[in-house]
């Protein structure tokens, strides 16, 4: 009986440069972190520091900025609400913002899913006018859309305001929501058609719930918009019965003229906030995914 030598097992090298590329990523993951983390200082600090403001005294805001507060002044909050109108303002923001989120919405939706999933001579002409539309400064159009609002009989008005935040937002709604419904399977709308639904049933009830990641994603970036818009009210909306937060902070600022009520201030700048935070609390899954939905189709 013959003995087989086994081979001897072969050693694998070290490939080289690999301890180099293993630190060189070490050294930059820290360095990504640390870039991170002072980023989340930034934007954190301030947000706290104007939450801590609101329950303190004008006194202690001015000789103590950086202290905690000696005890919580609530009817900072109270005064903001009441005396400052604060409760006014909030109440015609979500109106004027609830409306035309809404509209923009439904418009946006509309008219992306037809320039999406339907061919006819023009359509890339009007996708290009809406991507135009993006890049015109509102600026521009603010003395021309004074005089469109006043023949029209909307200026100072809720729903007029209503109807100019749906134009300035549906650009960049049709834009963002073309690209979407683009990667949506077309098949589920044919099966649609073929069981007999009609255009408007297969948008509705199939093409619509399937981007909800899409709409949640664009309502976010449209909501931010148009919950800190300040230009286009300031210009449209000169009655003081339907300002907005925006046009109330400033009105608080300058309420009392050098001796600011900067304790009522600080507390209506957080309750304008909260809603902006609650929402991107609640609904910031939905939009990383319809960021990141059109990445792989």
């Amino acid at each position: 009986m013959v003995a087989v030598k086994e081979p001897a097992p072969v050693s694998k090298a070290p490939a080289p440069g690999g301890k180099e590329k293993s630190s060189e990523g070490k050294t930059l993951n820290v360095f990504s972190h640390g870039v991170l983390i002072i980023w989340a200082i930034l934007v954190v600090m301030p947000l706290l520091w104007a939450v801590m403001s609101s329950f303190k005294s004008d006194d202690s805001i001015l000789s103590t900025p950086w202290a905690l507060p000696d005890k919580l002044h609530f009817d900072n909050w109270s005064r903001a609400w009441s005396q400052a109108h604060m409760s006014d303002y909030f109440f015609n923001t979500i109106i004027v913002v609830g409306g035309s989120l809404i509209g923009t919405l439904l418009l946006g939706s509309m008219a992306a899913y037809v320039l999406a999933r339907f061919d006819f001579p023009g359509n890339r002409f009007i996708y290009y006018l809406f991507i135009g539309g993006m890049s015109f400064p509102i600026i521009l159009a603010l003395v021309p859309l004074f005089f469109v609002m006043n023949n029209m009989g909307l200026l100072n008005t809720r729903h007029g305001l209503i109807m100019v935040y749906i134009a300035y937002s549906l650009p960049f709604t049709v834009f963002f929501l073309t690209s979407f419904f683009r990667t949506l399977p077309g098949s589920v709308a044919e099966a649609a058609m073929i069981d007999g639904a009609s255009h408007t049933r297969t948008f509705f009830q199939v093409m619509l719930p399937m981007a909800k990641p899409g709409l949640i994603s664009v309502g976010i970036f449209n909501f931010l918009g148009q919950w800190n818009q300040y230009m286009l009210p300031t210009v449209l909306n000169t009655d003081p019965k339907y300002r907005v937060l925006s046009q109330g902070l400033v009105e608080l600022a300058n309420s009392r003229g050098y001796k600011g009520d900067w304790s009522g201030l600080f507390a209506g700048l957080v309750m304008a906030m909260l809603p902006v935070l609650a929402a991107y609390i609640i609904f910031q899954r939905q939009v990383v995914a319809g960021l990141t939905a059109g990445a792989v189709k």
